[in-house]
């Protein structure tokens, strides 16, 4: 288990963006559906390895897939293994076994598809999935929409997907149907939901993944609170959702500027606002933080999922915000915070959770004394060199 110790110190300087996790998942799966071409840059994390090491796994023919722990990989590639056909059990690690996989226990087996499971993991499965109507809620996981249109494109005949609840994270799923449409495949979006045609062929390509905006926010609040980062590698006409990093910091009273593909962000007089976190519920650990630096009250809403992630990251933020000194109120969906009060040094729990990491290594570069976050390791699920960034940029990061 691994202590990262935090020092007081201001970033200033300039960061590349590393390539988007969430585009980089969508495009190896087009590409291995298309049976060849390129896909790069790609970090080396847990969540692409478990991604690549799935595929990888499926052209040898192994009968057991371990998606380690990546709720994305999983919830991708048990559909598209179906529309191939193939006889599999999916595994995983850390927490991702107790992350809910009931969706497919009912939508699978009306398309031809046997469904092994307590609704956790292991999941095994046995047929060859077929075109038809299906209907999936949109309110738990947008990784199940996503799942089902990358399948859905490689069976025989025409499939629509029903939406029987509001769509919630929808760019997650705008950034499905345009990464493949850049692979020649494509899908019509509706009032109910989605239409797509079978048999539709992916183009081989060499694709090129753009920078992850989830990643950049934690720069970017760094600079909002006190320090002058620039972050480059960036597209604001990108599909990522959490590109919505920029007004959020904006509506805070951060001073943010965009300049092509690099993003300016340098402190201002913070204040409190009201987030709808429905859309970009990644980002809440790190505008948590933000929160607790801004006057006033911070109202953070419609984050109910979050309770299903690496950790319960309501909850996690929450208690690590209290060891900070912070004023804050866990709710059902989310929290409130009345930020502005001087935080404390703290001993805090990093819940095997990358972003929790993450957030709050930013919160100990404005607080006298130290802040310890266990778990440390845990940023290799998603960003393995960010500490190395983040001290190249002035930070006091010490790594145990």
């Amino acid at each position: 288990m691994g202590i990262v110790k935090i020092e007081n110190s201001i970033l200033n300087g300039t960061v590349t963006a590393p390539p988007s996790k969430s585009a980089a998942h969508r495009a190896l799966i087009c590409s291995f559906l298309a049976g060849g071409g390129s896909v790069s840059p790609i970090i080396n994390s847990k969540d692409m390895q478990a991604t690549t090491g799935v595929i990888d796994a499926l052209k040898r023919g192994d009968s057991t897939l371990n998606c380690i722990e990546s709720g994305s990989t999983l919830r991708f590639m048990i559909p598209v293994a179906a529309s191939l056909g193939k006889n599999v059990t999916f595994t995983g690690e850390g927490r991702l076994p107790e992350r809910p996989v009931g969706e497919y226990l009912e939508i699978l087996p009306k398309h031809n598809v046997k469904v092994e499971s307590n609704g956790f993991l292991p999941l095994s499965i046995s047929g060859k999935l077929t075109n038809g109507t299906y209907e999936a809620a949109g309110d738990v996981s947008s990784q199940y929409i996503t799942g089902l249109l990358l399948a859905l494109a490689n069976v025989d005949g025409d499939s629509a997907v029903i939406l029987t609840t509001k769509l919630q994270s929808k760019p997650y799923v705008d950034m499905t149907v345009k990464v493949m449409a850049d692979y020649g495949v494509y899908v019509k979006e509706t009032e109910f939901g989605y239409l797509i045609h079978g048999n539709q062929q992916f183009k081989k390509l060499d694709y090129t993944v753009e920078g992850d905006w989830s990643q950049a926010a934690f720069f970017l609040v760094a600079g909002a609170i006190g320090g002058d980062i620039t972050v480059n590698g960036l597209d604001m006409n990108s599909t990522q959702g959490d590109k919505e990093i920029v007004n959020v910091i904006r509506n805070f009273g951060g001073n943010i500027t965009v300049d092509d593909n690099e993003i300016r962000c340098f402190g201002g007089e913070l204040k409190g606002t009201e987030i709808d976190a429905s859309d970009i519920p990644d980002l809440v650990p790190i505008i948590a933080v933000l929160a607790a630096f801004a006057k006033g009250k911070t109202v953070i809403k419609g984050a109910e999922r979050l309770r299903y992630k690496e950790s319960d990251r309501i909850e996690s933020v929450v208690q690590n915000l209290k060891l900070l000194g912070a004023q804050v109120q866990e709710t059902t969906d989310g929290m409130i915070i009345n930020g502005g009060k001087k935080l404390n040094s703290a001993k805090l729990k990093g819940f095997n959770d990358h972003r929790i990491v993450m957030a709050f290594s930013v919160a100990g570069l404005y607080i006298d004394g130290t802040v310890e976050i266990d778990d440390a390791e845990s940023i290799n699920k998603s960003y393995p060199s960010f500490f190395e960034d983040y001290n190249r940029l002035g930070g006091k990061a010490d790594v145990l």
